[in-house]
């Protein structure tokens, strides 16, 4: 959807880690790793941004904390690094558009979820949530195909630009997970979430 609107996948890439991210720098090689994108394309988007005034760069000697860090010294000692322009005029409403389109496929996502999986039990947390680092950003409970999730998960990975942690449990899994009162369980169910399905009352 974005794509079209922008015209080019990885310039909506670029754009979803700058605006999630606005503070953290990135060199051309890390964005390229990181979005698993051509490093060419990367320049080539880059540049637009830049010329448009959507994201900014600057001269670091040392990597920024949350960088992959160099990979060897430059010239000068110095790297050249991107990040948003958080003062671009538009920079609010280019970020609740993306966050926006983000929300829609959330939303199909959970659509496809409960035609393929009927789940008892369905929790978003983690990145949904705003919680980076989270143990998982996607709990699902009952009698899933694992392989089908999967490849759902990895669609929605390569529409969001970024990594997607989930975790699948069957029944009797979740229900000795909660006698055992298990530490990575009520992470979860005690921590921020949005619960989209819940029939764990009526077993």
């Amino acid at each position: 959807m974005l794509e079209q609107l922008f015209g080019s996948k990885t310039r909506v890439k670029l754009l979803r880690l700058f605006m999630n991210q606005p503070t953290q720098p990135y060199y051309l090689r890390e964005l390229a790793r990181l979005l698993k994108t051509q490093l060419n394309s990367v320049r080539r988007e880059i540049n637009n941004l830049e010329k448009i005034g959507m994201i900014k760069s600057i001269q670091l000697a040392e990597p920024p904390v949350g960088s992959e860090g160099f990979k060897k010294k430059t010239r000068g000692g110095a790297k050249k690094y991107y990040l948003a322009d958080t003062h671009f005029v538009l920079f609010p409403e280019l970020k609740a558009l993306l966050l926006k389109a983000e929300l829609l496929l959330e939303q199909n996502l959970i659509k496809k979820i409960e035609q393929l999986a009927n789940p008892r039990l369905f929790i978003l947390t983690g990145v949904f949530v705003g919680r980076e680092g989270a143990s998982t950003d996607m709990l699902m409970v009952g009698s899933i195909n694992k392989i089908k999730m999967a490849k759902l998960v990895a669609a929605l990975e390569r529409e969001l630009g970024r990594s997607i942690n989930y975790t699948v449990m069957s029944n009797n899994e979740y229900k000795y997970r909660q006698d055992i009162t298990d530490r990575f369980l009520y992470d979860i169910l005690e921590g921020q979430k949005i619960v989209m399905v819940d029939k764990t009352g009526v077993w």
